[in-house]
């Protein structure tokens, strides 16, 4: 790790540039945010997360309950068990993993513990692949989670203090996970600042404890059985919470803006001022993304682009705002909507929000690897009327439509 003090600008906290893998970034957020119970099991390619919080830990770095599992269903029974007494929790996981937990995410959300997962995304088997793409996080949409899928490890970084912030909130008590590139940034050594001063995160996400609910002189009992006659009541305490997190994610985001120098709203538009064609898309490869706009834009065509960063709770108004003006929209899934009406999972939420037909086009699943030119050429069939809206399309795909 190199270091480098830098003077602040426009924020109030002192920082320092360093170089750390989007792994490596996550597990730094963590440990500043002094999480009291870390449960995880390793599953590539997120372990260099749980193998620096395990030495941060052993080091005596960490004043933490680290729990090596046998198994992800067991990190999630564990971080459930622990918030459900008012700690602080943290696990990681991707692709199969998620899978292996799966029975208990909803839990957490009905319990309403603010628990915050890590996940370096990755696509699902068969056939093995321990590469990214979003097929995981995507597959956590209808359980009540929010969700942030963030592009660099700078982001990473910020968005994991943020999330705790936002899930102990007493207007949203809900879970959090903070998704970021397999490989393409999980691995991928990039320069970010940090607080010199590793108080200051505390100072800017405290534990708040307002979520407790055992407590030994009082016991009760939670996650009783929920009878038709309330159980529909129940859940919906959490559904409304889930909408109401959108206004608590904007404040915590905007405060994070003054404190730490940076902020990145619900969604990130890039040149969509008079644009005609716009590309959606999210994680790491916006950067490509970006300069294919730039390359439509010099070339004539009034070209922008989205990256969707919070997709639950649906940033719905704030879509509609940005993209409401574009003729042409182009969403870049990278992840399959098998049998869907299109087959891609933000291209489906989009047509819904824009109550309008758009270009569905898939790309890196299975971490295919993709450049500027070919999004480029692609958002080009777009503008000439080669692709039309509602049919999928694929970019990198032998033989694909």
């Amino acid at each position: 790790m190199t270091a480098q003090v830098l003077a602040p600008k426009e924020r109030k906290v002192a920082q320092r540039r360093i170089a750390l893998t989007g792994n490596h970034a996550v597990a730094l957020a963590v440990k500043m945010c002094r999480p009291e119970v870390i449960a995880a099991y390793p599953i590539t390619p997120q372990t260099p997360v749980v193998e620096r919080l395990a030495e941060y830990v052993n080091n005596g770095e960490l004043d933490a309950e680290y729990i090596p599992v046998e198994s992800e269903h067991s990190a999630m029974s564990a971080v459930i068990g622990a918030s459900a007494m008012g700690a602080r929790t943290f696990t990681e996981t991707a692709s199969q993993g998620l899978g292996h937990m799966y029975e208990n995410l909803p839990i957490a959300v009905g319990l309403r513990l603010p628990i915050v997962m890590g996940m370096a995304v990755r696509t699902y088997s068969a056939p093995i692949n321990v590469w990214g793409d979003y097929s995981d996080v995507m597959s956590m949409r209808e359980l009540g989670w929010i969700i942030y899928l963030t592009q660099t490890a700078q982001e990473a970084f910020d968005t994991v203090i943020q999330a705790y912030r936002v899930a102990e909130d007493s207007r949203v008590h809900l879970p959090v996970v903070v998704a970021y590139d397999g490989f393409w940034t999980s691995h991928v050594l990039q320069p970010l600042e940090v607080p010199e001063d590793e108080e200051e995160v505390m100072r800017f996400a405290p534990i708040t404890r307002s979520w407790v609910k055992l407590d030994v002189d009082r016991p009760v009992s939670i996650g009783a059985v929920g009878t038709p006659e309330w159980y529909w009541e129940i859940r919906w305490q959490a559904v409304e919470a889930l909408r109401g997190s959108i206004k608590v994610i904007e404040e915590v985001d905007e405060e994070f803006g003054k404190v730490f120098g940076r902020s990145y709203g619900l969604a990130v538009p890039y040149r969509l001022e008079n644009a005609e064609l716009a590309i959606v898309t999210y994680g790491s490869i916006f950067g490509l993304v970006k300069k294919a706009v730039d390359r439509l834009r010099a070339e004539g065509v009034r070209a922008g682009a989205l990256r969707l960063r919070v997709i639950r709770p649906w940033p719905r108004d704030l879509l509609r705002k940005l993209l409401g003006h574009v003729d042409k929209v182009v969403v870049i899934d990278r992840a399959i909507n098998h049998g869907g009406p299109l087959y891609g999972p933000m291209a489906v939420e989009l047509e819904a929000t824009l109550a309008r037909p758009v270009y569905n086009v898939l790309a890196t699943v299975g971490m295919r690897a993709i450049d500027t030119d070919m999004i480029y050429e692609g958002a080009l069939k777009a503008y000439r009327g080669q692709w039309v809206p509602d049919e999928v399309y694929t970019i990198g795909l032998r033989g694909g439509p």
